[in-house]
């Protein structure tokens, strides 16, 4: 064991200078995405009670426009769409529409503000069908059951759509087993090899899922997800999880959520270094640091930091935020 003369540690937090040039982990807006909802039953933006300081946007609107080109100039250069509808049914069908929402988004974005930004495309069918779940039931003698593999038929059309939409990135969040593999061989098919995947690898069945479900309206119409979504008592199984999406090339992979899990990041981070890793910050977090910020329990901006230095601490790459703005705005203040 090395034995270090006596010192004082002290000495490298004397003050800020000192703190920056030492510091191990840093934040950047580039390590940054945004989730951006998008709504084709609203003709202006609307904003949303469950999600603070969050808004609908109508999929071909100038506010759409404005909203993406205010954070790229605050330096996010990603954003995460999802796509919400009142024309649900059982398949989900609006999902792979190219009138429905996250098609015309996308366009949209395309159109006005060309390549640069770069956008991820959630693909699930939960929030557009009338069933509620990330893939569709079917009656057996044991009751209803997610059938996965007709499943991946649905996924397949969605993931050609948004690419041909011109999405950088599909991300499919469904947690159905072989969605990365086919939803890899469809785009390749459809001739969108470039497009990447960045998967929902580690999705767990949380409590920390609720105002975005309302949000999207897509609660599960019976029963929950945890036959598909990942038990939280679970370390090893979310490493096969991995894994197996890897194998199936995924070009980055994900946690969900990040506060609770750090131990999973690590875990990944350690066993897959060369593989770029995402955390999401999922809506349950968001709203509890909102609501002791607004109650004066914590120092907000003080929290956001700490927060996106613990996660990227545990070893994301990328930060899936609602925060984004705001942390970009701190960056921007503190010369981050």
């Amino acid at each position: 064991m090395v034995k270090f003369p006596y010192t004082r540690p002290r000495r490298l937090r004397g003050k800020k200078g000192i703190r920056d040039l030492v510091a191990e982990t840093n934040i950047s807006t580039r390590d940054l995405i945004l989730p951006v909802f998008v709504n084709e039953t609203v003709k202006s933006k609307q904003p949303l009670a469950s999600l603070k300081g969050h808004y609908y946007y109508p999929p071909e609107s100038k506010e759409l426009i404005d909203y993406v080109q205010d954070n790229m100039e605050l330096g996010i250069k990603g954003f995460l769409l999802f796509g919400v509808t009142n024309m649900k049914d059982y398949y989900g069908s609006r999902a792979y529409d190219k009138s429905g929402p996250v098609y015309r988004a996308v366009s949209n974005i395309r159109r006005q503000l060309g390549s640069e930004p770069v956008i991820f495309t959630d693909l699930c069918i939960c929030n557009y069908t009338t069933h509620g779940h990330c893939g569709l039931p079917k009656d057996t003698r044991y009751g209803k059951v997610i059938d996965n593999d007709e499943t991946l038929k649905i996924y397949r059309k969605i993931a050609v759509t948004q690419a041909e939409a011109g999405s950088d990135f599909i991300s499919p969040s469904g947690m159905m087993d072989g969605q990365v593999k086919a939803i890899r061989e469809a785009l390749d098919s459809a001739g969108y090899s470039s497009v990447g995947i960045m998967a929902y690898s580690a999705k767990y069945a949380s409590a920390l899922y609720g105002p975005f479900r309302d949000v999207m309206d897509s609660s599960p119409g019976f029963g929950d997800r945890s036959t598909y979504q990942m038990d939280p008592r679970n370390l090893a199984e979310a490493l096969k999880e991995v894994q197996l999406d890897i194998e199936e090339g995924a070009d980055i992979v994900m946690v969900k959520p990040a506060m609770f899990y750090l131990d999973v990041i690590r875990t990944i981070k350690n066993t897959y270094p060369h593989v770029p890793l995402a955390a999401y910050n999922v809506s349950g977090e968001y709203m509890t640091l909102i609501t002791a910020g607004e109650k004066g329990l914590i120092d907000l901006d003080k929290a956001l930091l700490e927060l996106a230095y613990s996660i990227k601490r545990a070893g994301a790459d990328i930060i899936i935020t609602y925060f984004a703005p705001r942390i970009a705005e701190i960056l921007r203040t503190i010369g981050g």
